[in-house]
């Protein structure tokens, strides 16, 4: 498993996509299939970043692991920020994404976005620390 360290802030964005494209392109995944990963995670290292370490004037770093199994790609993002669980917040539904955008509320477009472009997302709060897991298939 190889494992990169970033600074949590908004300055890593760019570095940490770059890094999720290259283990995609590593491991031979597609373009689409590298550009919806690169979405995801872009979305969940963002809101860590602002919501996770910033706001709260909390300096933190980013881990990112990556390993594949049986055939699937696992990208984990790791942060010690407090807990945030994505999946916890209430998605948008079919009538939500159908409103304008001065009708829709505010806030989890990003996240419907990250678990729909992904063939797999979890959370899980271990060790301290918020653990997001993306998986895409190989095959």
């Amino acid at each position: 498993m190889e494992t990169k360290s970033f600074p949590g802030t908004v300055d890593s964005l760019d570095s940490i996509r770059e890094y999720a494209g290259q283990v995609a392109n590593e491991v031979g995944l597609s373009k689409k299939p590298t550009y919806a990963l690169k979405l995801a995670v872009d979305e969940i290292a963002t809101n860590i970043i602002l919501y996770g370490f910033e706001r709260v004037g909390m300096e933190g770093t980013i881990e990112m692991s990556s390993e594949v199994v049986d055939g699937k790609l696992m990208l984990v993002i790791e942060d010690a920020a407090a807990p945030f669980d994505p999946l916890a917040r209430e998605l948008p539904n079919e009538e939500d994404l159908t409103q304008t955008l001065e009708e829709r509320e505010i806030g989890g477009l990003g996240i419907f976005l990250t678990i729909n472009g992904v063939d797999e997302f979890r959370y899980e709060f271990k060790d301290g620390k918020n653990r997001n897991i993306f998986v895409m298939n190989l095959e």
